[in-house]
């Protein structure tokens, strides 16, 4: 069996699996906001667990960011920032006195729909998490591709597709622009959409109360499906997948995934593309199912 580890802004989500994939236990614990504490509670949940039934397990733990793996010191964690700068993986393995192994979020989150998910019959297999950020993850034979520079499926620091004459009051081009400032993020994550929703009504809501009001906010709905398709179109054009598979709170307001793909399919030039849009099998549990495979993959 292994332990399956999801360390959340907000809430550490932990998962015991059999052999077969099957769940034998699932906890949930508040995140610390301080990186020392995040170790002794992550700790102190893999010990509790194996106290339980009295036996070690390999761990696995996807989390916030990614890893340059000429240092080992996590970047890009946006959402948990005492995270960036520190050598996560050996301090957690040197806390448990073992081989923790760690990967980015979205990565677990497509290799858990690549494996027994979804997308367990694709071959190539992007998996994007639209939440409070933007994040994605690259499996290819069940394998996840992390990159020379630890940053394959960061398609959410790419800057926004721009086309003239869609007229994109949003997007500022102007000299002295920050590539910070227009990418996708900023556009179709939660955080990104609430943000924008109150620069243009001056009212704060949530992004699942924006979508609720569609009849209200059609035009800004209809932007969103319209910056997606447009970002969509990014992966099909260079990575070109068998499936793209949509989890997070946002693409849980999405109601139609053809809609997105015949968007996305006009922007890439290519009308008749064959990549499947689905959701995912496991939701908001594909990340931790992740980590748990994750770390029974490197331990066989």
């Amino acid at each position: 069996m292994q332990i399956g580890i999801d360390l959340g802004a907000t809430k550490i989500e932990s998962v015991l699996l059999d052999q077969n994939g099957s769940e034998v236990l699932r906890e949930r614990n508040i995140t610390p906001k301080n990186y020392k504490e995040t170790i002794i509670s992550i700790s102190n949940i893999v010990r509790n667990i194996e106290k339980k039934f009295n036996k070690k397990f390999s761990v696995g733990i996807c989390h916030p960011g990614s890893t340059i793996s000429e240092t080992g010191l996590i970047k890009n964690s946006n959402n948990s920032t005492w995270m960036n700068n520190k050598p996560f993986q050996k301090d957690i393995s040197n806390e448990l006195n073992r081989i923790i192994y760690c990967e980015n979020d979205a990565n677990c989150f497509a290799l858990s729909e690549a494996t027994d998910g979804s997308a367990s019959h694709y071959k190539i297999v992007f998996g994007i998490i639209l939440g409070s950020g933007c994040g994605g993850g690259l499996v290819i034979d069940k394998k996840i591709i992390s990159g020379s520079n630890g940053l394959s499926g960061e398609w959410g620091h790419n800057p926004l597709p721009y086309y003239g004459n869609l007229n994109d009051e949003d997007v500022n081009l102007g000299e002295g622009t920050l590539v910070k400032n227009i990418n996708l993020e900023k556009f179709i994550s939660g955080k990104g959409l609430e943000d924008l929703y109150f620069e243009k009504k001056n009212k704060r809501k949530s992004t699942k109360e924006i979508f609720s009001d569609a009849l209200n906010n059609e035009e800004f709905i209809n932007n969103f499906y319209n910056r997606l398709s447009r970002s969509l179109s990014i992966l099909v054009n260079t990575i070109d997948p068998d499936v793209i598979v949509f989890g997070g709170g946002v693409s849980n307001e999405i109601k139609d995934l053809n809609l997105v793909k015949k968007m996305t399919a006009n922007f890439s030039g290519n009308l008749n593309i064959k990549t499947s849009f689905i959701k995912p099998k496991y939701g908001d549990a594909s990340g931790v199912r992740g980590a748990a495979i994750l770390s029974r993959k490197n331990s066989i």
